[in-house]
């Protein structure tokens, strides 16, 4: 028998025998009591065979009836979906045909951590961190400046691979593009121990990349090299260059890993050109970038059918199109191309992060699909353990489940990662939380932090709301709308706390207003929801919602905790549309 303190280590994944739960990455999984039980007792004997009449008294007691062959099949299937593993192929778990089962991975028994101990490891020295800061374009052409900026991202991404490091996302390193301060300044805005800053000079056929590893705290060079080579050596720079960092840092690699970080995303330099133009476009996150990424991405895979990243890419442009209502035309077509490429881009390669990232988003903004969404996610995160956008969207399904205490440490978890990244995701969630007085406490810091970004302060405003400071809240969103005037967004918030406050005048003038401006622009329905929903007008909210439903506009999966829909969640329409979403 298994001791009640046993706590199994197998790959991603770990066992807890006395509080009975199992964890791959760090993340809880939820599991049913009968295969936890039967994967207990296996890992207990791994390398055992242990026999299915073994397995009987672990699941019932002598004195229960029940069908015992189709309830063993039935946990060592949900078994197998947990840990991702198949009875074909098995990565954990070997059938043996008329003998019984047997784990088939290097299983590792740790002893329990107690209070005191516990306490003792987390003062221990905290995962090597390092911010690659972007690389300064030396190119006669300033045309080259995406092509420097592509180099920072890729070794952001090389890095990102290693779960032994923490790396900082792209988001918070380019707003230090201008080098503003001293190193010791960027690495604690950054949470970062070690910077790494470098350069690129392109001309004809040859680059030059110079690159040197900084100790933040001492100025201390921890590396430097210089690259002096053929264009096509590109991949094996970056290669080089995130492997040496690595080194010096001290971190340990899997075989795994290691492998990874070495993989070319590509073997065509004009694709990967193309690639490094389109995602340029895409990162200014508007509807006309968007577009011009996929004209880029598409004329990439044209020279590389066999581009895995930039398949992803385009996924990833047309979900973004559509969560965003710019598709000005019924969503099925998008989003079926958004499929097509997430789905091409897994079958050319399944250990890419990116594409079990997008493909997780898809299942879960428009097919509603959260057990696949949450398989995906992990993956994604399994694969590519330092992408804060990873963490960051496992954080919006978990929310959208009502699992908020999931859901705030993945989001804590991105925002270790991108500290720089607007930090309302953790606000928004606490609110759906209920617990305001958090909330409250972190949409001030935010709005401090960060005054000219207006989403601090409309969340700082729902928060004043909710704790009695109706017109402090008012003000709050009213400066929201005044940073980003053409924002339905925040204008529709605004009407509807203006509703809430018995302002129904001013409320329906907003209302009208987002009228008007929808006959030009698109408008997406899930705000006008705001608005109704804070005048008391139940049915034309959810006439709203069910038509943001439709076109898969705006964050509708996440509204079964929304805070802006709470008067509505008794009403059956609400209800029922739950229920078309697998929520409820």
């Amino acid at each position: 028998m298994p001791s009640q303190d046993a706590i199994y280590r197998f790959g991603p994944f770990e066992l807890r025998a006395r509080t009975r739960e199992l964890y791959k990455n760090g993340i809880r999984l939820k599991v049913r009591p009968q295969p936890f039980q039967v994967l207990l007792a296996l890992l207990a004997r791994s390398g055992d065979i242990v026999s299915r009449e073994e397995l009987r008294p672990v699941l019932w007691s002598a004195e229960t009836f029940v069908d015992f062959e189709h309830g063993l099949n039935t946990a060592v299937k949900e078994l197998r979906g947990l840990l991702n593993d198949s009875a074909g192929e098995p990565r954990y778990i070997e059938t043996l045909p008329k003998l019984g089962y047997r784990v088939i991975v290097p299983v590792t028994q740790v002893a329990p951590v107690h209070a005191a101990k516990a306490k003792e490891e987390n003062t221990t020295t905290p995962a090597a961190s390092v911010a690659v800061l972007p690389f300064v374009n030396l190119s006669a052409d300033p045309e080259n400046e995406f092509f420097a900026d592509g180099i920072t991202e890729d070794v952001i991404t090389h890095l990102a691979k290693i779960k032994s490091l923490k790396v900082i996302s792209r988001t918070s390193v380019m707003t230090f593009k201008k080098r503003e301060g001293g190193l010791r300044e960027i690495g604690e805005r950054l949470g970062a121990s070690t910077l790494l800053e470098g350069s690129v000079r392109r001309a004809g056929s040859r680059v030059r990349i110079v690159a040197q590893l900084i100790d933040c705290a001492t100025d201390e060079h921890l590396w430097a090299e210089t690259y002096d080579r053929e264009l096509t050596d590109i991949f094996a720079i970056q290669t080089d260059v995130a492997l040496k960092i690595a080194s010096a840092l001290r971190a340990e690699l899997s075989h795994d890993e290691r492998a990874r970080v070495g993989r070319p995303p590509t073997h065509d330099l004009g694709a990967y050109e193309l690639y490094l133009h389109g995602r340029n476009w895409f990162h200014q996150y508007t509807e006309e970038g968007y577009r011009r990424s996929l004209l880029d991405y598409h004329a990439a895979v044209d020279r590389d059918p066999g581009f895995a990243l930039a398949w992803a890419s385009i996924a990833g442009a047309h979900t973004e199109l559509c969560i965003g209502g710019s598709v000005g035309k019924p969503p099925e077509e998008t989003i079926a191309l958004a499929k097509k490429a997430a789905t091409h881009a897994l079958e050319i390669d399944q250990e890419l992060g990116e594409a079990h990232g997008i493909s997780a988003l898809i299942q879960c903004a428009f097919d509603f699909d959260w057990a696949g969404a949450e398989r995906s996610f992990l993956r994604a995160i399994e694969l590519r353990p330092g992408s804060a956008q990873a963490h960051q969207h496992y954080g919006w399904l978990c929310s959208s489940l009502g699992r908020y205490d999931d859901a705030l440490r993945q989001l804590r978890r991105a925002r270790e990662l991108d500290p720089l990244l607007i930090p309302t995701d953790v606000v928004t969630h606490l609110l759906r939380a209920g617990r305001i007085g958090e909330a409250l406490e972190e949409a001030r810091k935010s709005a401090r932090e960060q005054p000219g970004t207006p989403r601090c302060h409309s969340v700082l405003g729902w928060a004043l709301i909710f704790s009695g400071e109706e017109a402090a809240g008012i003000a709050s969103l009213e400066r929201a709308v005044a940073l980003s005037p053409g924002a339905t967004l925040f204008l529709s918030q605004l009407g509807q706390a203006c509703a809430l406050a018995g302002d129904v005048k001013r409320a329906r003038q907003i209302l009208d207003e987002m009228h008007d401006r929808s006959t030009r622009e698109f408008i997406s329905p899930y705000h006008f929801a705001y608005v109704y929903a804070g005048l008391g007008e139940t049915d034309a909210a959810i006439d709203c919602l069910e038509r943001a439903f439709e076109r898969r506009s705006g964050a509708i999966y996440g509204i079964k905790g929304s805070f802006l829909f709470r008067n509505l969640r008794d009403h059956p329409r609400f209800e029922s549309l739950l229920r078309r979403m697998n929520l409820s």
